[in-house]
């Protein structure tokens, strides 16, 4: 299994996604997503260098703490699931390009895991 990130997820309010865009734009990263509720930013020079922030998730019963990109989110579910993990939000397709779904680490952190849906698959 190939792992592509990791990125922590940062809980905020609305004013503190603003001052966060703010303060971390000072490090030298720059917005790649936002959606409103949920922001991730990326350092230019090394894309895989994130962070997120968001003020919910909309389609989701709990907030992640972590998210994991993997190259085949369909083949971790399985191997997740078949080792008797709690999953805590099944696998979808979400709206802005990523499949993926929720499952509690042993230290009941919420791991978001996902691969975007227009990366071609490894060869």
């Amino acid at each position: 299994m190939t792992v592509r990130r990791v990125v922590p997820d940062i809980p905020t309010t609305p004013e503190g996604m603003a001052a966060s865009r703010t303060f971390y734009r000072r490090l030298g990263l720059e917005p790649v997503m936002d959606l409103g509720w949920v922001m991730t930013m990326a350092s230019p020079s090394n894309p895989t260098a994130q962070i997120t922030f968001g003020t919910e998730d909309r389609t989701a019963p709990v907030a992640a703490d972590i998210s994991v990109e993997v190259a085949d989110v369909d083949a971790v579910h399985a191997a997740v699931r078949d080792s008797g993990a709690e999953i805590v939000r099944d696998l979808r397709d979400e709206e802005w390009g990523v499949r993926r779904f929720f499952v509690r680490d042993p230290n009941g952190k919420v791991v978001n895991v996902l691969s975007h849906r227009d990366t071609p698959p490894p060869q």
